[in-house]
Order: C-alpha cells, then sequence, then structure tokens
C-alpha cells in the first residue's frame, strides 16, 4: 500500500459511528494452549474450522463475504473466528480485488493548529462524511514513524511529553482497518523519535533519529509482521535525524534531514541492500523535506525552501525534475500529500480560508495535470496514508 509520512501529533477522537469494534489487545505471535482447558481449545477449533456459511460451499461463501462494503467488515469479523480469520487473510483481498471490489479509503492524522484535538479519521470517498477512528493507545506524541503494510496501519515510536517531561517511545500500535480497531505489538530495540521508516517487502524499517539521551543515532531495525518482533541491522555510517524513507525495487532510501557528517542539511542518500545486509551512498538526494509521497514508482517532495515546486525522483536514473505547484496568495502555505485514485492530493497544513485540496495526475496530458478535489480532513493534515481493502 502506499505510505505517506510527516511529523505530527497523536490524540484521541469519536469512534466510528455505524461499526465500532474496538478491542485494546497485544498481539503475540505464540498462544500457548495450556492457559485453557481441553473443551475450550477443542471448542476453539471447531468454530475455526466449521463451515464459513453452512450450507454454502466454502469458495461460493467466501465469495459472498468478500462482497460485503468495507464498512460493514468490523462488524462482520464480530460474528465468528472464522469470518474474522477470513476477513484478516490476503485471500480475502484476492477475490476482492478479482472481483473489483476493492475500496480505496484515505487515512488522516488531523487536530488543530495547538495539537490538543488530534484524532485519526478516514476520507472514505467523494461527498461521504469523513468517518473518525477509535483512539489510538497510549499517550499523545510527536516525532514518531507511520508505515502501512497491506490493510494495517503502523504508528511506530516518537516521544510524548508529561508533567514537562519529555518520554521517548519505543512503543509500536498497529490499526486494522478491516477489523477497525488498534493493537500493541512488540517494543522496538531502540527507543527513537525523528527517525525514518518505511516499508520493503513486507517488512518494516527504522533508521537512524534521536534516542532517550538525545542523542543522534546511526543504527538501524527491522520488523518482521509474521514473527512480531524487531531486529537489529548495520548501522548507517554516520547518526543521522529529521529524514526520511521510501522503497523502490528492493533497495530502501533514506534521504532528507541532517548527519553529524554534514554542515546544514544533507544531500547524500543512504541506500541498503537486504540481500547483502549493507548500506551504500550516493548525492543525488534533496535536502530539508516538509512532504513526501511515493506514487507509481517515482518519489514527490516538497523542499522546505521552495513550498511552490513539486521535487520527483525517478529512481531508475536517480534524477530530478521540479513541477510548479498553481497556486496564489500567501507563500506561507505549506502542504501534506495524500494519495487517491493514482493520484497526489495537496493539503493544506494551515486554516487557509477558500483553500480547495489541489490534485495532481501525474498521467494527465501537459497543461491539465492539475485539478482540485473535494477530499478534505476536518481539520489540519498532519499525516495521510492510503489503504485499499
Amino acid at each position: 500500500m502506499l505510505s505517506l509520512a510527516m511529523p505530527g501529533f497523536l490524540g484521541y477522537g469519536k469512534t466510528f459511528a455505524d461499526s465500532e469494534v474496538h478491542l485494546k489487545v497485544s498481539v503475540q505471535t505464540n498462544f500457548p494452549t495450556q492457559k485453557f482447558s481441553t473443551g475450550h481449545t477443542l471448542q476453539a477449533q471447531e468454530e475455526l474450522y466449521c463451515s464459513v456459511i453452512p450450507g454454502l460451499p466454502d469458495d461460493v461463501a467466501k465469495f459472498c463475504l468478500a462482497l460485503v462494503s468495507r464498512k460493514d467488515l468490523p462488524v462482520m469479523g464480530a460474528v465468528c473466528k472464522r469470518w474474522r480469520s477470513f476477513i484478516k487473510s490476503k485471500e480475502f483481498l484476492v477475490i476482492r480485488k478479482e472481483a473489483g471490489k476493492l475500496e480505496e479509503w484515505v487515512y488522516i492524522l488531523t487536530g488543530d493548529a495547538n495539537g490538543s484535538e488530534n484524532h485519526w479519521e478516514v476520507l472514505v470517498g467523494l461527498g461521504d462524511k469523513n468517518k473518525v477512528l477509535p483512539p489510538m493507545p497510549g499517550p499523545m506524541k510527536a516525532g514518531f514513524g507511520v508505515v502501512v503494510i497491506d490493510t494495517n496501519l503502523f504508528v511506530i515510536a516518537g516521544y510524548s511529553v508529561d508533567v514537562g517531561k519529555e518520554c521517548v517511545s519505543d512503543d509500536v500500535y498497529q490499526y486494522d482497518s478491516r477489523l477497525n480497531r488498534w493493537s500493541t505489538l512488540a517494543k522496538m530495540n531502540v527507543a527513537r523519535h525523528d527517525f525514518a521508516c518505511a516499508e520493503l517487502d513486507g517488512f518494516i524499517y527504522a533508521v537512524g533519529g534521536f534516542d532517550a539521551n538525545g542523542d543522534s543515532l546511526s543504527s538501524a531495525e527491522v520488523y518482521n509482521p509474521n514473527k512480531n518482533n524487531w531486529t537489529l541491522i548495520e548501522s548507517l555510517r554516520c547518526p543521522r535525524w529529521g529524514c526520511f524513507a521510501c522503497s523502490f525495487k528492493g533497495r530502501l532510501y533514506v534521504m532528507g534531514g541532517r548527519s553529524s557528517f554534514t554542515i546544514g542539511n544533507s544531500r547524500f542518500v543512504d541506500v541498503y541492500n537486504p540481500e547483502h545486509h549493507s548500506w551504500c551512498e550516493m548525492k543525488s538526494g534533496c535536502v530539508m523535506v516538509t512532504a513526501h509521497a511515493v506514487l507509481g514508482n517515482k518519489l514527490f517532495c516538497i523542499e522546505w525552501k521552495n513550498q511552490r515546486r513539486l521535487g520527483i525522483f525517478n529512481p531508475v536514473d536517480n534524477s530530478w525534475h521540479k513541477v510548479p505547484v498553481p497556486i496564489a496568495g500567501s507563500s506561507t502555505i505549506a502542504f501534506r500529500f495524500g494519495i487517491f485514485n493514482g493520484k497526489l492530493l495537496l493539503f493544506s497544513l494551515e486554516d487557509v480560508p477558500g483553500y480547495q485540496t489541489l490534485l495532481y495526475d501525474p498521467d494527465a496530458p501537459v497543461g491539465s495535470e492539475w485539478q482540485t478535489s473535494s477530499l478534505k480532513p476536518s481539520g489540519l493534515c498532519l499525516w495521510s496514508v492510503t489503504i485499499k481493502a
């Protein structure tokens, strides 16, 4: 799935109005049967392996369930373990895709200017009312990372301020968009904030940032969602912070931010090859980025020094080119990116009267790439990801 990342704060909000399924549970990889009686274990096994829908062949029953509207999936998942297991499976997504029933939703961390009313909400589609997600576990945070794998949203580490004291976190939370609920995952090896993170081949990579002592980090680690664990990998050549990451064709790219080996912002790009378990460097990166998104096979950025141009990176030849942003008025307007239907959305970071969400279509004919969209968060856009399910 496509993911977008920018710093922000996490808060609490209202739950889905029409289908709330909110359980605070810890996800574990091993479930020891000795905690349950034999009868309960057998009952759970029988429920898990019974017919999907009594009286129907399982392939027909699964196809019927896959046709249900996405907004009704949390309620379906509460019916029985067999339905919940199927809804969470890759097979479910495959059938929905073949049936043309995948629905694309934009998830946005939004709130007010001072960060006191932040919450996650979902923009279901054009003309539909925004829906609010259940509140995320844990305290309000900043400097965290956000990654999407399949239909799951991961919120990683960051720092919180409690009674004037800053606390750096190693916590990881997962939001299941099909069941509309949060869970707590395995902690990281290193608590960190203002780091780079991205998904690559179904794994989550976290690189650099600051630790609990305020020291800059060169360490990197990878999360395996199948085993629910974090593993340290080879570190960067030098510490790096305030950076971001993205992946292309089996490689992890870390760029932007600052490095202890450079003066000011770094143009170096650290590239990780998971097959060789090693890092290398190139020099064609961007500097201080305020928004970034991966769309198709290209990276879209807005750099701090020029908020009126998109920087587009093509990893095939490591080249950059610029595209003007057609907006008049105040030059102080900053943007956050979203993705919907293969197009780039530019949400305003400020509350600008009359501002309409800009839409950039990279495949449109020259001269008609820019349009406007009715998709808009209820408050300021602090972070955005897109999930199909």
